[in-house]
C-alpha cells in the first residue's frame, strides 16, 4: 500500500502549480470598502474609510504587514496555510459537514460492503499513480486534499487541535473501523500481499460484526467526540491515560475511514423524511439514538441506517467538499451495479472489538457530552427541500450563471425577511494554487443590494428590474472569478491580521473596527456543492443569529438544506426556505414576463 510513495510523486507533479499570490494591499483595501457598502451604515463606512486610508499609507502599519506576508509567501508553498485544524469549534454542526443521499433498495450490509469496496477502489487509485488529475478551465488543480481525506483524523488538544494523516507513515493503515450499537471494531481490508479483501469476504466480516454487536453497548464512548473542543480535549487526555483505551483510540484514528451502522430512527412523514435524514447524518439524533455511534473527529465516516438511508459525514479541517463529492459519485455508481455472486473462501479471523475501560471520571465526561449533544440537537433547526420548479436549466437559458442566480435569490430572500442586507459567505476554491483551500465570495454587493431593494417596488418598470438583476448576477460571477484567481479579500485580511498578531503588540485599528466585526458576522453562510449524485449537503450556521445554506443545482431541480438555531427568535429555517422558493420563482417570472430578457 505505497501511498507515501505516491504522495511524494504527486507532490512533485503539483510543484508545477503556481503559489497563491499575495494581492496588492491597495486592491484589497478598496475591495474591502466596496464589500462594506451594502452592509454597514454611512457613518460606520465613513469612519472605516479613514482607518483604511491610514492603514494602507506608504510606510505605515499595513505596508509593513504586507511586506511580512510577501516574505512568508516566498518561504512557504502557501502563505495562508491549512490553519483550520488549529481552531477549536464548539459545535458538531459547525465542525462537521455531511452529504446525505438515499438508497433504499438494498439491505444495510449490502450497502455497507458496497461503500467499503468502492471507497477502497479510490484508495487504490491514490496508492497507485492513477488518480486522475482534475482541471478547471484547462488549468490543473491541486489534488492534495484527496490525500488528506483517507487515513486522517483530528486529534484534540487542551489548547488547540491538530490533524494527523497516517497514510504518510512508513506502514500506512490497512484497516477500517466499523461501529454498531456504540461498539467499535477493527476490520482489516488488505491481505498480506497488498490486495483488498473480496466483496464476499467483506460481506462476511461485516456480518460477523453485526451479529456480535446486536446488544447496545451501555457506554457510547464515541459521543465524547461531540463535546465542546476544550472539554473533549481534557476528557481525551484523561481517556488515553489507560493503555487499553489509548490503543483503541489510536486504532480508530489510524483507520482508513469509519463505517457507522445505525439503529433505525423514528418514522416520520414523507415530507419530513429528507430533513430527518439530514440531521441524522449530521449529529445522529441525540444520545438516545445514534450520536454515540460516531467518532466525529474522523475525517470520513459512512453512515448506513437500517431503513437504507445513507450518507457521509466528514470532518472539515483536512479537506473541502469537492473531494468528498467526487468520492460519493464513485460510491453511488458502484452501488448501482448488480450483485456479485459470492464464492467459497478461506475463513478469516473475527474482526477485533475495541475495548474501553470506563472509570467514574470518564463516565462523568460521557454524561456531560450526552447533555451537551442533546442541547445541540434540540437547538438545530433544519429544513431540507427539493425545489422542483426549475434547476440549472432556467438561469442557463437566460445566459446567467446558475450559482450567481441562486446567490442573488438568497439576497432577495434575506432582504424580504429582514429589510436589510447582510454579510454573506460563499466558499470559493483556491485549488488552482499549490495546497490551495478556499477564499470567500462575498455575495452581498452594491449591485445585489440595488436589485433586491428594487424588486418589489411597484413604481419601477420590469425592464429596469431585469437590468439590475443581470448586473447583480454578473457582479457575483466577476467576484467568483476574482476569488478563484486568488484575488479576493478575506484570506488576505486574515493573513494581515495574523501577521499583526505575530509582529505587533497591538492589533491595528482596522481589525478592531465595528465594520470589520460586521463584515465577518456571516448571517448567511452558504456553499454550492454540485454533484452528479442527486444528494444534498448540510451544515450549521456559523453565527447564533444566522443561517447555513447549502445547495446542489441539478438540471431541472435544486436540492437545498437550510439551517438555523431554535435559540434565536429571529431565525427560522422553514421561513427562510419559503422566502428562498418565492424569490427564485419571482425572479424567473420577472424574466419570463419581460420582453428581450430571454437571449
Amino acid at each position: 500500500m505505497p501511498l507515501t510513495v505516491h504522495y511524494v510523486l504527486a507532490m512533485m507533479l503539483w510543484s508545477s502549480l503556481p503559489k497563491l499570490p499575495v494581492p496588492p494591499l491597495k486592491q484589497t483595501c478598496d475591495r474591502y470598502l466596496a464589500a462594506l457598502e451594502p452592509i454597514v451604515d454611512s457613518e460606520m463606512l465613513k469612519n472605516t474609510q479613514e482607518l483604511v486610508k491610514e492603514f494602507q499609507a506608504q510606510g505605515g502599519v499595513g505596508d509593513r504587514l504586507q511586506k511580512g506576508l510577501e516574505h512568508r509567501s516566498r518561504k512557504t508553498d502557501n502563505w495562508v496555510g491549512c490553519s483550520m485544524d488549529r481552531f477549536n469549534f464548539p459545535k458538531v454542526e459547525q465542525l462537521n459537514c455531511h452529504i446525505q443521499f438515499c438508497i433504499t433498495t438494498s439491505p444495510v450490509l449490502d450497502l455497507s460492503f458496497g461503500f467499503v469496496v468502492s471507497t477502497l477502489q479510490v484508495c487504490v487509485l491514490c496508492c497507485s499513480e492513477t488518480l486522475p488529475i482534475e482541471y478547471l478551465g484547462g488549468k490543473m488543480l491541486c489534488m492534495n486534499q484527496y490525500y488528506q481525506v483517507l487515513c486522517s483524523c483530528r486529534i484534540p488538544g487542551i489548547k488547540s487541535d491538530s490533524v494527523v494523516n497516517y497514510a504518510l507513515n512508513k506502514r500506512p493503515p490497512s484497516h477500517i473501523t466499523v461501529v454498531h450499537n456504540y461498539q467499535f471494531f477493527v476490520l482489516d481490508v488488505y491481505n498480506s500481499d497488498g490486495t483488498t479483501l473480496t466483496v464476499d469476504q467483506l460481506y462476511i466480516q461485516l456480518e460477523k460484526i453485526w451479529n456480535s454487536s446486536l446488544q447496545t453497548n451501555k457506554e457510547p464512548i464515541g459521543i465524547l467526540t461531540s463535546n465542546h473542543r476544550n472539554s473533549w480535549g481534557k476528557a481525551y487526555a484523561n481517556l488515553i491515560k489507560d493503555k487499553t483505551n489509548k490503543e483503541s483510540v489510536r486504532a480508530i484514528q489510524k483507520s482508513i475511514f469509519t463505517v457507522c451502522l445505525d439503529a433505525p430512527m423514528p418514522r416520520v412523514s414523507d415530507e419530513m423524511y429528507r430533513t430527518r435524514a439530514a440531521v441524522q447524518m449530521l449529529h445522529g439524533g441525540g444520545s438516545r439514538w445514534n450520536s454515540g455511534n460516531r467518532w466525529f473527529d474522523k475525517t470520513l465516516q459512512f453512515i448506513i441506517g437500517e431503513d437504507g438511508t445513507c450518507g457521509v459525514i466528514y470532518e472539515h479541517a483536512p479537506a473541502e467538499g469537492p473531494p468528498i463529492v467526487a468520492l460519493i459519485d464513485h460510491v453511488v455508481e458502484y452501488t448501482k451495479k448488480s450483485e456479485m455472486v459470492r464464492t467459497p473462501m478461506v475463513p478469516l479471523p473475527m474482526p477485533k472489538k475495541l475495548r474501553f475501560n470506563i472509570t467514574p471520571e470518564i463516565k462523568r465526561d460521557i454524561e456531560e457530552a450526552k447533555q451537551n449533544m442533546n442541547i445541540m440537537v434540540h437547538d438545530l433547526d433544519m429544513k431540507v427541500i427539493v425545489f422542483s420548479h426549475f434547476g440549472k436549466n432556467v438561469p442557463k437559458s437566460y445566459k446567467m450563471s446558475p450559482d450567481a442566480f441562486i446567490q442573488v435569490a438568497l439576497q432577495l430572500a434575506y432582504y424580504r425577511t429582514y429589510k436589510r442586507c447582510c454579510a454573506t459567505y460563499e466558499s470559493a476554491s483556491l485549488r488552482m494554487f499549490k495546497l490551495g483551500r478556499t477564499d470567500t465570495i462575498r455575495s452581498a454587493t452594491s449591485d445585489s443590494a440595488n436589485f433586491v431593494k428594487t424588486m418589489d417596488d411597484p413604481v419601477k418598470q420590469n425592464t429596469e428590474k431585469v437590468a439590475l438583476l443581470e448586473k447583480a448576477v454578473k457582479a457575483h460571477r466577476a467576484y467568483t472569478d476574482m476569488a478563484i484567481r486568488g484575488q479576493a479579500i478575506d484570506r488576505h485580511l486574515l493573513g494581515l491580521k495574523l501577521q499583526a498578531i505575530e509582529d505587533l503588540s497591538a492589533l491595528p485599528d482596522i481589525f478592531m473596527d465595528t465594520s470589520f466585526a460586521v463584515a465577518n458576522h456571516y448571517n448567511l453562510s452558504t456553499s454550492q456543492v454540485p454533484a452528479k449524485t442527486d444528494c444534498v449537503m448540510c451544515f450549521g450556521p456559523v453565527v447564533p443569529d444566522g443561517y447555513g445554506v447549502c445547495y446542489n443545482p441539478m438540471e431541472e431541480h435544486i436540492n437545498f438544506a437550510v439551517s438555523a438555531f431554535n435559540s434565536c427568535a429571529d431565525t427560522n429555517a422553514a421561513r427562510m426556505v419559503q422566502a428562498l422558493e418565492d424569490a427564485l420563482v419571482d425572479m424567473k417570472t420577472l424574466l419570463d414576463q419581460t420582453p428581450k430578457a430571454k437571449l
